[in-house]
């Protein structure tokens, strides 16, 4: 999950995924094996994926991050406080607050929204917030809307914490981290995430929006 929130950046997720076929090929998609393998190594096994230079850094960096910060332990690094975990992941170079938000959320079940450009799109078009408004402020209006919603009780990340219905099927057995306990929150803005990006992928695209087909079109300024 870390390596591909680094992968991820500035790329489509089809380009992502060839990237990791090639690391899962080599044996290579671990963290330890991000800790081993060399950097030229890495530089070409994640290619497809774009930045490919910046990446095989940024990757490098995080795990001498873990490794000097919290002796190798990712346990140990999401067991931090969530806000001083987020800092400490802010200072590091490359990472900026959609990537540290992505680590902790989908890594470490913390309890904070991922703001990614479908999020951005949506609420811009939907006159919700300015288009240049800052990260941290479309975080917190997510979070304020959906904390009420979510409460504060432990559940299985497996199961869902909204009456909303995921847009997908699941294609293979939950995975330990998915089965795990995680805050109702964490996975109330973790199943919210997913649905925006189905939305901003399947309608709110970036030109030729499907507004009339898609399901938040009813809400827009023009329709009420």
């Amino acid at each position: 999950m870390i390596v591909g929130a680094f992968l991820t950046q500035n790329t489509a997720w089809t380009n992502v995924e060839k990237a990791l076929h090639n690391l899962r090929t080599a044996d290579a998609l671990s963290l330890n094996a991000i800790r081993m393998i060399a950097l030229r190594d890495l530089e070409q096994l994640i290619r497809p994926a774009g930045y490919f230079r910046q990446k095989s850094e940024r990757l490098k960096l995080f795990v001498q991050f873990l490794d000097e910060r919290y002796g190798s332990s990712l346990e140990r690094m999401y067991a931090e406080p969530g806000e001083t975990l987020r800092a400490g992941l802010l200072g590091l170079k490359g990472i900026g607050p959609e990537t540290a938000d992505s680590i902790l959320l989908y890594g470490g079940n913390h309890s904070v929204f991922v703001v990614d450009a479908y999020a951005r799109r949506i609420v811009e078009r939907h006159s919700i917030l300015a288009a240049d408004a800052h990260y941290e402020e479309i975080r917190w209006l997510f979070e304020q809307a959906l904390t009420p919603i979510a409460g504060t009780d432990a559940i299985p990340a497996s199961m869902h914490a909204s009456p909303l219905e995921p847009l997908w099927t699941p294609t293979h057995p939950p995975s330990a981290l998915s089965s795990a306990l995680r805050p109702r929150a964490a996975q109330t803005f973790n199943e919210m995430h997913a649905l925006i990006v189905e939305v901003g992928k399947n309608y709110c695209r970036k030109s030729k929006p499907l507004c009339d087909q898609c399901p938040l079109g009813q809400f827009l300024e023009s329709q009420l």
